[in-house]
C-alpha cells in the first residue's frame, strides 16, 4: 500500500489536507491547511516534509495565497501578494530547493498571465492574452499546482524504474533467505518515500519498483536522529508495503558494512549542486564515507527539480539549523544536562566523489560531475 501524503480538496476555494507526520507511527491524523500561515507552520514543524513534498505543498500554497486577495484587487495587486507569500513560504525550509523551484514556477506562470505573455490555460481552455479576472488567475494557478503534483507522481515512478536495476543479486551465504533465494541488503537513511513526495517516493521508489519486478531484498533503516524519520516514517511505510525491514541505530551502519551485510546504500536528496554534491539529512555524508571505504555502491535518488545549477558546489548550499530542543528531548523526555550547547544542522553534504550514481526520472548519472549533470538536464 503506497501512502498518499496529501491531497487538494475542492476548487480555487479549496484547501490542502496532509498527513501530520509528526504523529506517526503512533497516530494517523490529517491536518487541514486553509491559509498560507497554516501551511508555513506545517512545513516548518515537519508536519509535511521531504523536498519534493514541500515543493508540491508550496505550489498549493500559492492557491491559498490568492484566496486571501480581495475581489476588488487588481491582478497586479494580486501578483504582489502572491510574491510576498511565496517568499514567506520559501523561508520555512531554506535547504530543500524544490520548494522555491515550485513556487517560482507558479509565480512565473502568474506573471505571464498578468503581463499578457501567454493566454489562460485552464483544463485545456486557452483564454485571451492580457488582463483577465482574479478568478481566472486563481484557476491558472490551481491548474499549474495540479500539474506540478501530477508531474511529481510520474517522476517518482520513473526514478524507481530507473533505479530498480541496481538492486542486484547478492552472493554472501548470510544473505540467503529461508527459501534459498539470494537476498539483497539495502541501507537507507531518513525518509525518501511516499511521505516525502506526492508519489511513491525517490529512494523508496527504487525499492517499490524492485519489489514489483520480483526482486528479493531486505532493508536496513537508519533510525535517523534526532527526529527519527527512519524509525518512525520509513519503517512505517515499508511495513505497509510488506517489505522486509529492520531498524538500526545510526551508529550501527559501519559494523554491518564491515561484516558484509550491506550490498548498497540509497538515499534521497534535498538539494544537489551543479557539481553533484548532494545535501541530505544529517548522517548521509558519514554513510557515504563508510560505503566508499567498504566498496559498497552509494546511490542518490532525486527528481530533476532537486538540482540547483546556480549553486556550484556543496559549500554553497545553505544548511538549515533547527531547534536545540530536537536534540535536547527525545520522546518528550529531556536527555541532555542543563546548560550544555546543542548543534543541530538538519542536513549535511555528500561530495560527488562519494556518489556512485544519481538516479533521476530522466535516467542515471554515473560518477556525477558538473559536465555530466549539465548534459543530463539540458
Amino acid at each position: 500500500m503506497i501512502t498518499k501524503t496529501f491531497k487538494w480538496i475542492g476548487g480555487v476555494d479549496g484547501h490542502l489536507e496532509i498527513i501530520d507526520q509528526r504523529k506517526l507511527p503512533g497516530e494517523y491524523k490529517t491536518l487541514r491547511c486553509s491559509n498560507v500561515k497554516q501551511l508555513y507552520d506545517a512545513i516548518k514543524t515537519l508536519a509535511v516534509r521531504g523536498a519534493p513534498a514541500i515543493g508540491v505543498a508550496g505550489a498549493y500554497g500559492t492557491v491559498l495565497s490568492l484566496q486571501g486577495v480581495s475581489a476588488k484587487a487588481s491582478l497586479k495587486q494580486a501578483l504582489t501578494v502572491l510574491k510576498r507569500d511565496c517568499e514567506y513560504l520559501a523561508s520555512s525550509r531554506p535547504t530543500a530547493v524544490n520548494l522555491r523551484w515550485a513556487i517560482e514556477r507558479i509565480v512565473k506562470c502568474a506573471e505571464n498571465r498578468v503581463t499578457g505573455n501567454q493566454g489562460i490555460r485552464v483544463s485545456g481552455y486557452q483564454g485571451s492574452k492580457g488582463a483577465g479576472t482574479l478568478l481566472e488567475l486563481r484557476k491558472v494557478v490551481l491548474a499549474e499546482a495540479n500539474d506540478i503534483c501530477r508531474e511529481d507522481v510520474e517522476m517518482c515512478r520513473k526514478i524507481g524504474a530507473n533505479g530498480a536495476r541496481f538492486v542486484t543479486r547478492a552472493s554472501s551465504p548470510w544473505k540467503h533467505g529461508q527459501d534459498g533465494r539470494a537476498t539483497i541488503s539495502i541501507l537507507t537513511h531518513c525518509n525518501a518515500g511516499a511521505l516525502a513526495t506526492a508519489g511513491q517516493g525517490t529512494a523508496l521508489s527504487v525499492l517499490y519498483e524492485a519489489k514489483k519486478r520480483g526482486k528479493k531484498f531486505r532493508v536496513f533503516v537508519d533510525e535517523t536522529r534526532p527526529l527519527l524519520q527512519g524509525a518512525r516514517l520509513t519503517a512505517w511505510e515499508l511495513k505497509r508495503a510488506k517489505i522486509d525491514t529492520t531498524v538500526i541505530c545510526d551508529n550501527m551502519a559501519a559494523a554491518l558494512m564491515r561484516d558484509g551485510k550491506i550490498d548498497m546504500v540509497v538515499t534521497g536528496a534535498d538539494r544537489i549542486a551543479g557539481n553533484g554534491d548532494a545535501a541530505n539529512k544529517t548522517g548521509t555524508y558519514g554513510l557515504s564515507v563508510l560505503a566508499k571505504a567498504h566498496g559498497i555502491p552509494f546511490y542518490i535518488a532525486a527528481p530533476s527539480s532537486t538540482f540547483d545549477l546556480k549553486t556550484k558546489t556543496g559549500k554553497d548550499i545553505p544548511i538549515e539549523q533547527r531547534s536545540a530542543d530536537e536534540v535536547r528531548f527525545c520522546g518528550g523526555k529531556k536527555v541532555t544536562p542543563d546548560g550544555v550547547k546543542i548543534y543541530n544542522p538538519a542536513f549535511d553534504v555528500t561530495p560527488a566523489e562519494n556518489i556512485t550514481a544519481i538516479i533521476t526520472e530522466r535516467g542515471v548519472i554515473k560518477k556525477p560531475n558538473a559536465n555530466k549533470i549539465a548534459k543530463h538536464l539540458a
